[in-house]
């Protein structure tokens, strides 16, 4: 069930609202997944985050606009890279629309499914449950089926649109 407030008073323009938002730090991730193809595809996301322990739920938002878009709407699964501070050019290199995204980079099958990244922070190989429009994003809500951690260096983070460790 989805339900929107009454009585909301209008939104802030994007850029405040941008702006607001550079001051929460946000965890980095790599999303990946296969398109209709078979081809990896995966994008830099800072939208994620844990939704409920009974049953296991987490969310990714995804731009409309991203150029994987077309493969996570129609994919079964993906995978989260939780990535560590060694990452930030695999995180700049993600979020490049220009960027072979995946060449040269370390990501093994998580079984027959979607890339992971071998040298995740951790990595979390989700089913999708749910697909949610909200706003210019689409918010995926997934069943974590597989966990693999390494916890062997510091988190990146996203913060006043910088990368920092903790």
């Amino acid at each position: 069930m989805h339900t929107t407030a009454r009585g909301v008073r209008p939104a802030l323009d994007a850029g405040t609202f941008r702006d607001a938002l550079a001051l929460l730090a946000a965890p980095l991730t790599v999303v990946t997944t296969h398109d209709a193809e078979g081809r990896p595809r995966g994008f830099t996301a800072s939208s994620v985050t844990s939704v409920s322990l009974d049953p296991p739920l987490v969310l990714v938002g995804i731009a409309r606009t991203s150029s994987c878009f077309a493969a996570f709407a129609a994919a079964p699964e993906f995978v989260i890279n939780i990535l560590g501070a060694q990452h930030r050019d695999l995180a700049r290199k993600f979020a490049d629309r220009r960027a072979d995204r995946f060449a040269g980079e370390d990501f093994a099958a998580a079984g027959s499914g979607p890339p992971r990244l071998t040298g995740a922070h951790a990595a979390l190989r989700c089913t999708v449950t749910e697909r949610v429009p909200a706003g210019d994003h689409d918010l995926l809500l997934g069943t974590p089926t597989e966990v693999h951690t390494t916890g062997s260096t510091r988190p990146l983070v996203w913060h006043r649109r910088r990368f920092h460790t903790l």
